[in-house]
């Protein structure tokens, strides 16, 4: 087992986002051409697996090319081979946990994502290929890293998906938090991390907290930029991203920070802060206000007739139509929906539905209600559920901001509870790992 202190990489926070990430380095970086080829050797040695040069140099220029575009300096040549050989030890480790678990990406899912980077740089597959060939990217080698990906991401949530749960006791403590904090901002933030290995003698602890206290003197003198350091000398994750955290919420805040960052001003750099991994440093590089949310929501009714052994489709939106016409001759909606609806929450209901957000509804039910003025019926029309009419009785425009701030609350504990579970889990393969490096033979 190497005796080298773990630094620990955060995979992307979407699969879309890092396929996406690889192709924008395609699109975005004109100097990155094809590995020229060289004479290969092991660098690091992982488990069972290796690392080769080629590969490191591969990855080396792709991690040049991204700093470049991001305006974020490079590191020195040295402290920048050491990061990225990390960065490949760490995707060896999950990759061969990902074997051992008995995780596989198979043809299907790998075309899709393939197709969904497409899209979302708003091509086709055909200009993808020429794209990626103008850059000196060979399509094979992205289908693999893709797989990889697809494959470290499956693994991870596998390994977080039991350790993170979210009470509603949790969003509710969450909510009166944000609400005793006047919480209505979003931060932007760089951070910095001197990690220290587990189990550290006094020494080392000493020596990192030297050299923490020796880059906040310097950052704060004004006489080093915050993302420059973060690249050259940061442990952290981010330090190849210059250190950059992106927007978050309050309750995005790692659990470390969130007590410092709301009564921080813009560009102020906090002195440095110690947990178990080591001692880190972080600057406010920016604030914004909340947003308010407001929302069209509809008030409607319906009268739902499922197909069954029985009943066509046909005769369910014939019967659909008799009803329609006996409604605009006078008839009740209410009664009728109760009579003959089979859709049974909402029959008692006299097929009430209450005020729709936006998006809660299946597609063809939205549109279909979406087009109708108010007090109009629906000609009949077809979901997964059955054959549909329905009226609008109302429109009004409603601040939701109240349930967006609920589900973001769920979701923004979820997703630090998930980051601190992933650093833990991230900390843990790489401690019982063999990993021999081999970068100055």
């Amino acid at each position: 087992m190497s005796n080298r202190y773990p630094r620990t990489r955060r995979t992307t926070r979407t699969l879309v986002h890092g396929l996406v990430a690889i192709l924008g380095l395609a699109l975005c970086a004109p100097g990155v051409v094809a590995a020229a080829q060289t004479l290969d050797r092991i660098v690091a040695v992982v488990n069972e697996d290796v690392v080769l040069a080629s590969e490191l140099e591969q990855e080396l220029r792709e991690v040049r090319a991204q700093l470049d575009a991001r305006g974020v300096p490079t590191p020195s040549a040295e402290r920048l081979r050491q990061q990225v050989l990390e960065r490949l030890v760490m995707q060896r480790i999950q990759l061969n946990e990902a074997d051992r678990a008995g995780i596989s990406v198979d043809d299907a899912t790998l075309n899709a994502a393939v197709q969904r980077v497409a899209r979302n740089n708003d091509m086709s597959l055909s200009e993808l290929r020429d794209a990626m060939a103008g850059q000196g990217m060979d399509f094979a080698d992205f289908r693999d890293r893709l797989r990889r990906d697809i494959k470290i991401n499956r693994l991870q949530q596998q390994a977080l998906s039991r350790r993170v749960n979210v009470s509603s006791q949790e969003i509710e403590d969450q909510l009166e938090q944000q609400q005793r904090a006047g919480s209505g901002y979003e931060y932007r933030l760089r951070h910095i991390l001197v990690s220290i290995p587990e189990a550290a003698s006094a020494k080392e602890v000493e020596a990192a907290r030297e050299e923490a206290r020796t880059i906040y003197e310097n950052l704060t003198a004004g006489e080093s930029d915050f993302s420059a350091v973060a690249a050259a000398r940061s442990d952290s994750q981010t330090a190849l991203e210059g250190g950059d955290l992106g927007w978050r919420s309050n309750a995005e805040l790692p659990t470390l920070f969130a007590e410092r960052v709301p009564g921080m001003s813009v560009g102020e750099v906090s002195r440095p802060i110690r947990n178990p991994s080591g001692f880190h440093i972080i600057q406010l590089a920016d604030r914004r206000a909340s947003e308010r949310h407001m929302v069209e929501q509809t008030r409607a009714r319906h009268i739902l007739i499922k197909p069954n052994a029985v009943v066509t489709a046909a005769d369910a939106r014939q019967r659909l139509e008799s009803l329609r016409r006996r409604i605009q001759a006078g008839e009740s909606f209410e009664e009728l929906a109760r009579a003959n609806s089979d859709d049974g929450g909402s029959a008692s209901q006299g097929g009430e539905l209450g005020w729709v957000n936006p998006g809660t509804m299946v597609p063809r039910f939205e549109q279909t209600m979406d087009r109708l003025d108010e007090g109009e019926i629906s000609q009949p029309f077809e979901t997964r559920y059955g054959w549909h009419i329905v009226q609008v009785l109302e429109r009004r425009r409603h601040d939701s901001t109240d349930d967006v701030q609920r589900n973001r609350a769920a979701n923004e504990i979820r997703q630090r509870k998930e980051e601190e579970a992933r650093e833990q889990w991230l900390r843990r393969l790489r401690e019982e790992a063999y990993v021999d490096y081999r970068l100055e033979e």
